[in-house]
């Protein structure tokens, strides 16, 4: 690996720098020799995972994204578009690559033929909604991964917590931080309690019959009746 990271004391996949430049990163992003499964970086802070999903990570990832799904079932006239572990950047200043990544509404971006393999501001927009599944990393996303996406004006931020089995969720203010959300904003009406509760049903269930359970949930409760409206479109 052409720079020198140090090991966290949460995983020894999980290494980071807090001097770095966008130079080291993109060095690292594109090494042949760091095979890296997530990757991060904002204000000289670089995370690089190296370690490979388990099944607790993946169970939990999949559920989340059949959330997504879910109500998108129920919202068809709304464009909703899962890039769940895609690379985003910002080039010089801010890059990650999410768990949970959604669009909604309009002007999604597609990947064309000679493009880079990753969605790239300011030319495409930024995501609605990411989140992170906390299976190790619980303390880095509630603090600077949460900064990270705040500086990218993201919408709303959820970490799910596979050892508590919690579900944390921020909107964005106006002033550009994040506070806790009862309610998504971008699902429009999904009590995030019901989501928690579907987490919860991961101790005995399977992620599918979780994902089952919530939609029925779903179907019971009044539907918004909310129309494609302003995205989080590119300055």
């Amino acid at each position: 690996m052409p720079l020198f990271l140090e090991t966290t004391s949460l995983s020894k996949s999980l290494m980071q720098r807090r001097d770095a430049t966008w130079q080291d990163y993109v060095a690292i992003r594109d090494s042949n020799e760091a095979e890296w499964r997530k990757i991060a970086f904002h204000e000289g802070w670089l995370l690089v995972d190296m370690g490979t999903e388990g099944p607790n990570h993946a169970s939990f990832s999949d559920l989340i994204t059949a959330v997504c799904f879910a109500w998108a079932f129920l919202n068809p006239d709304i464009p909703l578009q899962s890039y769940g572990r895609c690379l985003i950047e910002n080039p010089e200043t801010q890059a990650c690559a999410p768990d949970l990544v959604l669009y909604k509404g309009n002007n999604i971006p597609r990947w064309q033929p000679g493009q880079p393999r990753r969605i790239v501001a300011p030319g495409q927009r930024l995501p609605d909604l990411v989140g992170e599944i906390s299976d190790t990393t619980l303390s880095i996303d509630l603090d600077e991964q949460k900064q990270l996406y705040a500086s990218l004006d993201i919408p709303e931020y959820w970490v799910i917590d596979v050892k508590g089995l919690r579900l944390f969720a921020f909107g964005l203010t106006d002033m550009g931080v994040y506070e806790p959300i009862q309610i998504s904003h971008v699902l429009t009406g999904l009590p995030l309690s019901l989501v928690e509760q579907a987490l919860e049903r991961l101790e005995t269930d399977t992620n599918t019959a979780a994902a089952t359970w919530l939609m029925q949930q779903l179907q019971t409760q009044p539907q918004s009746q909310e129309k494609p409206g302003k995205e989080n479109t590119p300055e």
